[in-house]
């Protein structure tokens, strides 16, 4: 089982907690977990994502999600950094709701932190399949008029 920690370094508001929760559930389904396991969740402004991604990536820019997996402990799968800013701001770029797109960045961030990638064709169309096949069986699906 997944015990989820949410630290919100954004705001104050707590209806975020349910759709990470429900997003890492419902991925949960997929994966054999023999013990209890951590992933952390925190959730940023573009500013400190900014400055992650250029302490970490060295690109000089914000990003929605970084990863970063846990291969040294058994119980702690990794930390998920997201900004809320460009959840919201990709919510509308997409035409959908602010719930779906901080669904599928959790759900892309924890698949990153299960192990999965998209650095080249083949990983990516395996982490991508995966990603689909999830979140195709949560409240978060996208409607049949905003697909790709």
């Amino acid at each position: 089982m997944i015990k989820i920690n949410i630290i919100n370094q954004y705001d104050d508001k707590t209806y975020y907690q349910q759709v990470i929760i429900d997003i890492i559930h419902a991925a949960e389904t997929f994966f054999d977990f023999k013990l209890d396991q951590v992933v952390n969740i925190v959730l940023l402004s573009d500013d400190d994502m900014h400055q992650m991604n250029h302490q970490y990536r060295h690109i000089d820019r914000p990003t929605d999600v970084l990863s970063f997996e846990n291969q040294d402990s058994d119980e702690e799968l990794g930390d998920i950094f997201i900004s809320v800013d460009k959840v919201h701001q990709q919510a509308k770029d997409y035409q959908h709701s602010f719930e779906r797109e901080l669904a599928f960045l959790t759900l892309h961030g924890f698949l990153h932190c299960m192990g999965y990638d998209h650095h080249d064709e083949e990983s990516e169309e395996k982490m991508f399949h995966l990603q689909d096949k999830i979140i195709e069986n949560t409240r978060f699906r996208r409607e049949d008029h905003y697909e790709k």
